[in-house]
């Protein structure tokens, strides 16, 4: 079995968004673009007002009997509802509508289908659809098919033909859930061994649309598919760098949050995801040119709190080209940044972003003037992989005198590694650094 099957796009469509005093509203023009993004042909959109669900339609009888003529009038073949509607509800409202009737949910995982490229984002995708079909058999079924099992060969207790999908799916769910499994183990082994190393992840989240993809393909000099368009990246993808200052880094760019995303998909999404609960360093990537900036921020830190994500986060404000806005950074207080303004698709402010990153990552940058001698080359050569010197000669001792601009506990990391004396190299500068040798404990590789 692979993806369950999903309509190809290009459907006469008729959307519904309705705005419930009891629930979260939920935005008609992004409700729109999902649409367009699943390849909809969208004929109308019906606008309604509620004061609580109806249990039997979600909306009014009478509203139900309006969108049945306006379906019958136009022709359509699809009515996409902008809430999660339950299995009866979309029942009832097929009975009545006379065509196929989808949620927001069901929408979501349609567009997921379409963009899955990696055999991992199949699997993810394919297991969130059978969580959400398995209640929703019994649609499409006639009382013909409801019934047991018979004939020559077949008599006898049997099972209904609803109960025998319904075990399959069951079954293939559990065959999915062990596959993604040993996908999260070659994930957890991967991520392990860049811990033993010291090398941080640096990790790409935000609403969809905000542009993740295009920033990330500018820092990775990567080709990851990016589009004006929702959910245009589904798989997590992870590339390693060296970062002036910093050294080496994996960039790790995830699927994109939207509102009212349903537990269950997050749930099964939880594989890709696990990238930005391990990082070291949360990137939030945020449209600065949406109206609907404030909500879109509040909906992916809700995602990331129901997910357990407690790493560091810097606010990265893209599309200043569109807003307006300054390339800068503002920091919460000196040299810990909170946000920075850039424009992916300009480059205005990639160099504000990455001077931002090296200081959460590495604390603040001062210049250090060393001296080494012939034996400790290997220093400098660290040194220069980080691209930290600023300039350096030798003195008429054969003593190389060197001017770096780094992080104070990345220099001290690099030169008690190497079990070199501190006074000697740092001289003047040695004062700062107050831990003995013995206190401080060395995990891995640095570069």
């Amino acid at each position: 079995m692979e993806y369950v099957d999903r309509h190809q796009g290009g459907e006469r469509t008729i959307l519904v968004s309705v705005s419930v005093q009891l629930l979260d509203d939920l935005d008609a023009e992004e409700f729109a673009l999902l649409a367009q993004s699943a390849g909809a042909d969208i004929l109308e959109h019906i606008k309604v007002q509620r004061n609580k669900p109806n249990p039997k339609f979600f909306i009014g009888s009478g509203k139900v009997e309006e969108i049945a003529e306006q379906v019958q009038e136009l022709e359509a073949s699809l009515v996409i509802f902008d809430h999660a509607l339950s299995p009866a509800q979309e029942r009832n409202l097929e009975r009545i509508l006379k065509c196929r009737v989808i949620d927001r949910t069901g929408l979501i995982l349609d567009i997921f289908a379409l963009r899955a490229r990696t055999h991992e984002g199949k699997l993810q995708v394919e297991l969130a659809q059978l969580k959400h079909l398995s209640t929703r058999l019994i649609r499409g079924w006639s009382a013909d098919f409801e019934q047991q099992k018979g004939g020559i060969g077949l008599r006898g207790p049997g099972e209904t033909q609803l109960e025998t999908d319904r075990r399959l799916i069951r079954v293939r769910i559990t065959q999915l859930k062990d596959k993604l499994d040993k996908v999260q183990q070659t994930r957890m082994q991967g991520r392990a061994a860049r811990q033993k190393a010291a090398i941080p992840t640096v990790s790409l989240v935000g609403y969809t649309n905000a542009g993740k993809s295009t920033l990330f393909n500018i820092l990775a000099n990567s080709d990851v598919y990016a589009a004006d368009q929702l959910f245009a990246t589904l798989d997590p993808t992870l590339r390693r760098l060296d970062w002036d200052g910093i050294g080496t880094v994996v960039l790790a760019d995830t699927v994109g949050f939207v509102r009212n995303l349903q537990h269950d998909l997050v749930e099964s999404f939880k594989a890709t995801l696990e990238e930005t609960l391990e990082a070291t360093l949360l990137l939030h990537v945020i449209d600065s040119s949406s109206h609907d900036m404030l909500d879109q921020i509040e909906a992916v830190e809700g995602v990331l709190k129901d997910i357990g994500a407690d790493a560091p986060v810097l606010r990265v404000y893209n599309k200043i080209d569109l807003s307006g806005e300054e390339a800068k950074i503002i920091y919460a207080e000196p040299h810990v940044p909170d946000r920075v303004y850039v424009s992916a698709h300009s480059g205005q402010g990639l160099e504000l972003l990455q001077k931002a990153v090296q200081e959460c990552l590495m604390g603040q940058i001062q210049k250090f003037s060393l001296v080494l001698k012939p034996a400790y080359g290997k220093l400098r050569t660290q040194l220069y992989a980080l691209n930290v010197i600023e300039s350096e000669h030798y003195d008429d001792a054969g003593l190389l005198h060197i001017d770096v601009k780094i992080a104070p506990h990345k220099l001290e990391k690099l030169i008690r590694q190497a079990k070199l004396p501190l006074d000697e190299i740092l001289g003047e500068h040695a004062s700062q650094f107050k831990r003995p040798l013995e206190e401080f404990e060395i995990k891995g590789d640095i570069s």
